[in-house]
């Protein structure tokens, strides 16, 4: 071969890639997996918005996806790994020669959801397919007050995941590996802590969907949610922690859809959830899902400004009061939930901190310090921790000890036993400590 001819072939070559890349409107640059409990999520980044039409195979199961006018460079080799959903991934023939298509190869039939992602942050035009398994809802929602001696279960969200990473700090740092090291360590203090029990509602790098957070903590028969988050501001100056609880707007928004479906959804209720489904009275059943929705508002409120009293020991506050927005993770009416934003990751001091691991370890300490606060003021109903719990009273003007104990059907001296008093008096103010009624 002279060198004349191989100047010739190496034109020809690179003339063709030139021609391909022009003619090509939108090119796939870069497949991504994650394999989650409930679902396997594939992510397609694309140089361009996708121009896309998908169709399902049986015998085998297959999923096939056309891209208009596209490429693909990118290799298929170990795409699906440690996977039960996707067997493989391939590209296979297309109808058009300058389309692409690719075939994802499943082991079962999945529910499927396909969507077209905008640039936003570190990612440009993508194309997401979702693959939910079947039975995922498949469950019997009991009264958690028919449960006796139970643990209390607290929900436990990381925030972000899988593709979605979060803020992104100056450093690199992604608020979703920060916000599930401190779940992981709030999960083991919550565990540790008898009488209680933590659910991780994302136990690894993948993605769970706002909405479908509150129907996991619900599955789970949780007492309280708890979503931890990492603010992020276009300043690096704002720092800080923070408490967020659902805005009343959003509440109320809430509380107008489950009333018009309470047929469907009476067990977001709680105890009075089937006298909701069952009533004919329409204004019986707002004014019990009024009281319901209230409680779990004030509860959520109360929860909140114990997590505040406790991180203010170990970190700066952004906000000293609990601030509501509208957020999906927080719209259960029938669970009280918080969002906690931990620091600014955007902010270089918060986000050293942050990555601290002694550091996540005290953000951890003061939130589990506030859920055992509020949980031994306010026991949830039918568990252990009600069972076994001495409450409190402070003395009113007016108020003996004989009276005391006649309110809450003790005797006098049992209540002087636990309290370490020597006489009969007391004081306007003092706080008694209240056992079970004997």
């Amino acid at each position: 071969m002279n060198f004349s001819y191989a100047l010739k072939q190496l034109a020809v070559f690179f003339a063709l890639c030139i021609s391909i890349q022009v003619h090509a409107a939108n090119s796939i640059n870069g497949i991504r997996v994650w394999p989650a409990p409930e679902n396997t999520r594939v992510v397609f980044d694309l140089s361009k918005k996708p121009d896309y039409k998908y169709f399902s195979l049986s015998s085998p199961q297959r999923l096939v996806i056309d891209f208009k006018d596209s490429n693909s460079l990118i290799s298929f080799q170990n795409l699906v790994k440690d996977d039960r959903r996707i067997k493989k991934i391939r590209k296979s023939k297309p109808k058009n020669k300058n389309s692409t298509r690719i075939v994802l190869e499943l082991a079962d039939n999945y529910q499927l959801t396909v969507f077209p992602l905008a640039p936003i942050g570190q990612y440009g035009n993508r194309l997401v397919v979702d693959l939910y398994d079947k039975n995922r809802d498949s469950k019997v929602v009991s009264n958690k007050s028919a449960d006796t001696n139970r643990d209390i279960v607290v929900a436990i969200v990381a925030g972000h995941g899988g593709d979605d990473p979060g803020s992104i700090g100056a450093n690199g740092s992604y608020e979703k590996r920060v916000t599930l090291k401190i779940a992981k360590k709030l999960a083991k203090l919550i565990n540790n802590h008898p009488g209680m029990k933590a659910v991780m509602i994302r136990q690894g790098d993948y993605y769970v969907a706002h909405n479908r957070k509150p129907k996991l903590a619900r599955k789970h028969k949780a007492d309280l949610l708890i979503s931890i988050h990492a603010d992020a501001f276009t300043s690096p100056k704002p720092s800080g922690a923070s408490v967020l609880v659902q805005s009343p707007r959003r509440a109320n928004s809430e509380f107008a859809r489950l009333i018009a479906n309470r047929q469907k959804e009476s067990e977001l209720l709680g105890g009075a959830g089937e006298t909701i489904k069952k009533t004919k009275d329409k204004n019986l059943a707002i004014t019990l899902a009024d009281m319901k929705k209230e409680h779990t508002m004030k509860s959520s409120y109360e929860f909140a400004t114990h997590v505040l009293k406790q991180l203010k020991k170990v970190t700066k506050l952004h906000k000293k009061k609990p601030e509501g927005l509208s957020l999906a993770v927080l719209k259960a009416p029938d669970i009280p939930s918080v969002l906690i934003e931990t620091g600014f990751i955007s902010n270089p001091k918060d986000e050293k901190n942050l990555n601290s691991s002694a550091h996540q370890q005290k953000l951890a300490k003061a939130i589990y310090t506030a859920v055992d606060s509020y949980f031994s003021r306010s026991p949830s109903e039918g568990t252990l921790l009600a069972a076994n719990s001495v409450r409190v009273h402070k003395v009113n003007r007016g108020e003996s000890l004989s009276v005391v104990a006649h309110r809450y059907k003790v005797s006098v001296g049992h209540l002087k036993r636990i309290n370490n008093l020597t006489s009969n008096t007391i004081r306007i103010g003092q706080t008694l400590k209240i056992p079970r009624a004997e």
